[in-house]
């Protein structure tokens, strides 16, 4: 398993971590696409950018942990004449969805000539026969504008599926290439499809497109969804901070998306420099106390007599009944609301102190979530989709496509959801949220 900060320079050296992409055979077709700079199978991606220390490893004897390079293969192994393509979007929604379904299928279409491919409907539930969902045909008409609009033109849903029943679909449909567009529990569902397949002797690549709004995916820099959510939470946070200064001690507390790691909040916090405190759920806080939330914010309101606060959906849980815990359908733990729980906490307790102040709660998750995607975000969607089609095309099957120092990598499934990535709280972007925020001034 790979850590989630720079600490694993001191692990590679003991323990090996498996980078490699299983293949369904070796390909034997010679591409037909010309003027394309072809990406050889020696290509890699060294996991780390600093020259001293993949040269610390070399001298160990140890390989290099290093991605494989994403892009078109002069060699393929799918016959585009005979292949049939599906794509699924699972999970919740996420700006970008559209914009990869749209450019998985012109891919297929306009640079491998493959034009049969299969829309599935609700998420893996789709792929499970007596369900009466029914697939949808795609073809470039039918996407041609669909990246104008949020959410996903497939639907989606959580939840486990029968792996046996979906073989036996894409067994019976003769689908031998599956997109499979989602996060972490998604992306688990597709490894096990792939070893399903495999075991099953059936020839069907499945490659991943992460999508995780909270950019919490182990081995990728960043995801899509992530960068319009900054976008948009900024001008909540900036009406935030006017309903706060508009008010004697006003308070706007803005809860964005970040169940397990909390980028959204910071890098929104940074990116609307209004924001007093920042609440994620790598930094556990309590709330009582010399030390405690309460108190900064009672000396923050005494100072300025206004605060803005972001806290990630995934803080504070520490503050919850740890025993009382429920999950969701695909197995996330559902975690207490710690933005209704501030507002009525922060309000109890400046009354019992008789301060006069006055609260704005602001919750834009599904607003933000349903939303079209930003222009960057967009773009890499279709990086995302188009080196998801070289990789399929390929044989390759059982991985994500990624990003890492600047470059799209091919990511093994396994090891991409080995951990889920997080914020390190010595590292240099929550510092910077620190020294932004300036919530250490009121809060030691």
């Amino acid at each position: 398993m790979l850590p989630q900060d720079m600490n694993f320079n001191t692990r590679v050296l003991t323990e090996d971590v498996d980078f490699s992409i299983p293949r369904l055979g070796k390909p034997t077709i010679v591409s037909s696409q010309q003027d394309v700079i072809f990406v050889d199978d020696n290509e890699r991606i060294s996991y780390f950018a600093d020259p001293l220390i993949n040269e610390e490893i070399r001298q160990s004897g140890k390989p290099i942990p290093a991605f494989l390079a994403a892009g078109p293969r002069r060699m393929l192994y799918h016959d585009a004449a005979w292949c049939r393509a599906a794509i699924v979007t699972c999970g919740g929604l996420c700006p970008g969805l559209n914009d990869v379904i749209k450019a998985l299928v012109n891919t297929l279409f306009y640079t491998y000539g493959v034009d049969c491919v299969y829309g599935i409907r609700y998420g893996y539930s789709g792929l499970v026969g007596g369900t009466n969902i029914k697939p949808i045909e795609l073809n470039p008409d039918v996407v041609d504008s669909i990246h104008i609009a949020g959410g996903s033109i497939l639907g989606s849903s959580r939840g486990e599926q029968s792996t046996e029943e979906i073989i036996k679909t894409l067994d019976r449909m003769k689908i031998n290439m599956l997109f499979t567009i989602g996060g972490d529990g998604t992306q688990r569902g597709a490894h096990e499809i792939a070893v399903a397949a495999i075991k099953r002797g059936l020839p069907v690549s499945v490659v991943g497109i992460p999508k995780t709004i909270d950019n919490d995916l182990n081995c990728m820099d960043k995801t899509f969804g992530f960068e319009t959510a900054v976008e948009m939470a900024a001008p909540i946070i900036g009406c935030a901070h006017n309903e706060a200064k508009g008010a004697f001690n006003g308070i706007g507390l803005v809860r964005l998306m970040g169940r397990d790691s909390g980028f959204i909040a910071a890098y929104a916090s940074l990116a609307n420099s209004v924001v007093n405190f920042c609440l994620i759920p790598e930094v556990e806080f309590e709330l009582d106390g010399p030390q405690g939330f309460f108190n900064a914010l009672e000396k923050r309101l005494a100072d300025k007599h206004h605060a803005v606060i972001v806290v990630a959906e995934g803080a504070g849980q520490n503050l919850f009944n740890s025993n009382d815990l429920t999950k969701d359908k695909s197995g996330n733990i559902l975690h207490k609301d710690i933005g209704v729980f501030l507002k009525e906490r922060i309000g109890s307790y400046l009354k019992g102190r008789g301060i006069e102040h006055s609260i704005k709660y602001f919750d834009p998750s599904y607003i933000i979530r349903s939303a079209a995607a930003s222009g960057n975000d967009s773009i890499f969607c279709l990086h995302l989709a188009q080196h998801a089609v070289h990789a399929a095309m390929a044989g390759m099957t059982d991985m994500v496509v990624g990003n890492w120092q600047g470059y799209f990598t091919y990511v093994p499934i396994a090891l991409a959801t080995a951990a889920r990535r997080k914020i390190d709280p010595r590292g240099q972007l929550w510092q910077s949220v620190l020294l932004t925020a300036r919530q250490n001034r009121y809060w030691k």
